[in-house]
């Protein structure tokens, strides 16, 4: 499937961040993609080739992603940073009231957050795998990786593939074992001190105030994810309002890059009306 070029892209000056966005034009509902940790704009070439024709598609990395950096400071940003770096590329691509999140693992909490504290700036939230701590084996992962020697990269593609991304396709493995060879040991090491912040959390909750958020809020996880516990989404999706839970069968964390067949899920959640109160708030599953 042929993916569309850009009409406009360029580099967002923020703070102390250069932020590089993408923008494929369109006058219908907005739709921005939100990466997850360690991971670039280049994930979301599929919802871009499949959704650009329908929705404005906005992408974007965040400091320590692809391009985007700090200019100062600390190089990995604070969950509030995040969350600022979000409402103002929101402001610089003068994003209409009809906008739409879509996020993978990390970027859902940050999505969480921002809905949190500007409720009225987005409609829907599409948050995949993400749920309120990380289990035993994400936090074995984290600690077994702080621990590795920086300068032998390639083993922390081959945790990460080993731990919970057996199920992508052997390209995407590749692309994950290059991205951490070429990764500079500045952000090699805010990754790695990422993750020990990640499994210093023990609820969510405690610092996202999830009651405030009123966007149509949909989780969806993968049924073979390995580092997100099935109970563990069910409680997320029980604390925010108008939520539901999806599951994909035969997928696991990395969703529609293990299966194309996962656009036709989101494609049906995006088309649902996000005006309404969601009926079902219960589990459904999904055939990926």
């Amino acid at each position: 499937m042929k993916i569309p070029l850009p009409d406009s892209k360029g580099i967002m000056k923020t703070g102390r961040f250069e932020i590089p966005y993408r923008v494929y034009k369109h006058d219908g509902p907005h739709l921005i993609c939100l990466n997850g940790i360690q991971q670039s704009m280049a994930m979301w070439q599929g919802f871009v080739a499949r959704f650009a024709g329908d929705y404005q598609v906005i992408l974007f990395n965040f400091p320590g992603q692809g391009r985007g950096r700090a200019l100062s400071g600390p190089v990995r940003a604070s969950l509030d940073e995040e969350v600022d770096v979000l409402h103002k590329l929101i402001k610089k691509t003068r994003v209409n009231h009809d906008v739409s999140l879509c996020t993978a693992s990390w970027g859902g909490i940050v999505a969480l957050a921002f809905a949190s504290k500007h409720p009225h700036a987005v409609k829907r939230l599409l948050l995949g795998s993400i749920g309120t701590r990380p289990n035993r084996e994400m936090t074995e992962m984290i600690q077994k990786g702080s621990g590795l020697d920086q300068n032998n990269r390639a083993q922390f593609s081959e945790i990460i593939i080993k731990t919970f991304g057996r199920n992508l396709p052997k390209s995407i493995k590749n692309k994950i074992g290059s991205q951490f060879h070429s990764i500079s040991k500045e952000n090699l090491q805010a990754f790695c001190e990422h993750g020990l912040s990640v499994i210093s959390v023990n609820n969510l909750s405690d610092h996202i105030d999830l009651k405030k958020i009123t966007a149509q809020t949909v989780l969806v996880r993968g049924e073979e994810d390995t580092i997100v516990d099935l109970e563990d989404v069910e409680l997320l999706a029980s604390q925010i309002p108008n939520c539901q839970l999806k599951i994909v069968k035969n997928v696991g964390h990395f969703l529609h890059l293990e299966s194309e067949q996962v656009f036709a899920i989101y494609r049906d959640l995006l088309s649902r009306d996000a005006g309404s109160a969601l009926r079902n708030q219960g589990v459904s599953y999904f055939n990926g």
